[in-house]
């Protein structure tokens, strides 16, 4: 079996006796330039200064934009809510399936908010140093669907409408892959695809909603030579083996507080895949001291000393207000305990 892209990245670096060191941040970005979340969010020239500010500050392996769930309900016309200090949020709303005869026609190639993030992903990979991975982030299809018909009806059309959800399923798939290939065109190197909502389903429902298609975007991925991670909130023990399943070349995990046994995940998972995480972003990086966090990493580190294809990261994005001692800490001790 070849070793996909990733895993063989994290090798290197563990027989160069060090680890790759990448938190999901973003957010403590605009606390760096004096910022705000609404305005990064749609001005790309804010969200790239953000985002070199936080690469200057703390040379991260890999670095993602400001983690967006709205994106792609947005460019489709769903009602989205823009905080000035939180991220833009998806209300429930009404939704026919007829509807999408008409979202079929828009284009986000045409969407502002698209090609902000479009625009931000083409600054990075410019306007970064070589040796940061830049990365990208999309709705998982099943999310994507939640957001568009509501969470509580995308649970249970998985059991009274199958037949409508898969409809659904397939145009949300076609739609993020058509948002994909514009970021692959603006140089991202790496897609993680985020699947929240899908924790809530068992791991045959998984499968058919979430993971089966994650396979197609993976593929689509792939073909361009761009690395793909699949990352999903919560207690997400049950839906490793669905996760593995769909190709990808990472899995990026929640952390032990959300029910994730790391070292029994690395048991589960073949060594040519990554498995990301999982430090706590809330518990430990908002609210804990930087020896909290220095204790946390080094624990971490030490429990996954065996697998080459660990990746230390934390369990979901940063809040904003993280103390940016908190995130030295924990590079520091990421560059130095491997």
């Amino acid at each position: 079996m070849s070793e996909k892209r990733l895993a063989g990245m994290a090798r290197v670096e563990y027989e160069k006796g060090r680890r790759i060191v990448a938190p999901l941040m973003g957010f403590p970005g605009v606390e760096l330039t004096g910022s705000n979340i609404k305005l990064a969010q749609q001005n790309f020239g804010e969200h790239f200064r953000s985002i070199k500010k936080l690469v200057d500050r703390f040379n991260p392996d890999l670095v993602f934009p400001l983690m967006d769930l709205s994106v792609e309900a947005n460019a489709l016309g769903r009602y989205v809510v823009f905080p000035k200090d939180d991220s833009a949020t998806v209300p429930k709303d009404h939704f026919h399936l007829s509807d999408l005869d008409r979202m079929r026609e828009i284009s986000f190639s045409f969407d502002t908010r698209v090609i902000g993030y479009i625009e931000t992903v083409k600054l990075m990979n410019v306007g970064l140093p070589s040796h940061v991975m830049r990365g990208a982030y999309i709705a998982g299809p099943f999310t994507l669907a939640a957001l568009i018909m509501g969470a509580e009806e995308a649970a249970m059309a998985t059991m009274v409408s199958p037949e409508e959800l898969h409809v659904l399923c397939d145009f949300t798939t076609e739609k993020i892959e058509e948002y994909a290939r514009l970021l692959i065109s603006a140089g991202t190197q790496l897609i993680c695809i985020l699947e929240p909502s899908a924790v809530m389903l068992g791991p045959a429902q998984f499968r058919e909603f979430s993971s089966n298609y994650v396979k197609h975007l993976n593929d689509g991925c792939r073909f361009s030579g761009v690395s793909t991670v699949y990352h999903t909130c919560g207690n997400t023990m049950n839906l490793v083996r669905e996760m593995v399943a769909a190709g990808v070349e990472g899995l990026s995990l929640d952390s032990a507080e959300a029910g994730v046994d790391l070292r029994r995940v690395m048991e589960l998972v073949p060594p040519d895949v990554a498995v990301i995480g999982n430090v706590n972003p809330t518990s430990v990086l908002l609210q804990g001291s930087p020896e909290t966090v220095r204790s946390e990493v080094v624990k971490l580190l030490q429990d996954m000393r065996p697998w080459p294809n660990f990746i230390l990261s934390t369990g979901c994005d940063l809040p904003q207000e993280t103390p940016l001692a908190n995130i030295e800490a924990f590079m520091k001790a990421g560059r130095e305990g491997a």
